[in-house]
């Protein structure tokens, strides 16, 4: 089956009088809904726009895996681990929050910010916060037992998984039937061998999942 979300149809949210503006995949703070809380392991996929020198104070995690794509400008990051960098378009972030972990997002540029942050059930629960940051132009950002995050600027086969989740970053694929453009989101349950098109320049973000530990038998 292909669930297709369109951009669109996000929930949006954030703090526009502050220079803050999110679209979000799944039901979020406010915006409640029984029917859309999680894909698999995936819980939130948001995307984000921070006008220069617009970020979130200090604000807590638990329990929670946050992975963090840039697509346009330079995010600012510093967590109550000691971890303080700038992740730049092209680059993931990983927080991992373990335990409890405390942190800062602004946009660090002159610049518009864009990113998409998703939040997954973690592989095992507990222990102290992790932090990582990987660049470079071939990489799999993000990869734990029951996830992996590849990032695809081509054609190319979909893995075959119980659970994909695709997000289009730019430009525009076919899955099957449906045309996905900038923005539009798959959720594919049951679809091995599926082959993304694409005949542009083209950015989406793949997720391959298996049931989460919780939705295991």
């Amino acid at each position: 089956m292909i669930d297709v979300r369109r951009g669109g149809q996000r929930y949006a949210g954030g703090d526009p009088t502050a220079g803050i503006e999110t679209l979000h995949a799944f039901s979020f703070g406010a915006h409640y809904d029984p029917d859309n809380l999680r894909f698999g392991p995936l819980m939130a996929c948001n995307e984000e726009h921070l006008a220069p020198g617009a970020g979130f104070a200090e604000h807590p995690h638990g329990g929670v895996e946050i992975v963090t794509w840039v697509i346009e400008g330079e995010l600012g990051h510093r967590d109550s681990a000691g971890h303080e960098t700038v992740v730049r378009a092209g680059e993931a972030q990983l927080l991992s929050a373990g335990d409890g972990v405390r942190h800062v997002e602004r946009n660090a540029g002159e610049t518009p910010l864009r990113f998409l942050q998703m939040w997954l059930e973690p592989a095992a629960s507990g222990g102290a916060p992790r932090y990582g940051v990987e660049r470079g132009t071939r990489f799999v950002p993000f990869r734990q037992p029951h996830a992996a995050l590849t990032v695809a600027r081509g054609p190319g086969e979909l893995p075959a998984a119980p659970f994909v989740y695709v997000h289009v970053v730019r430009g525009g694929v076919r899955l099957g039937d449906e045309t996905l453009k900038e923005g539009d989101a798959a959720r594919l349950t049951g679809e091995p061998g599926l082959w993304a098109h694409a005949a542009e320049p083209v950015e989406y973000l793949v997720w391959a999942m298996n049931p989460a530990p919780r939705d295991a038998p």
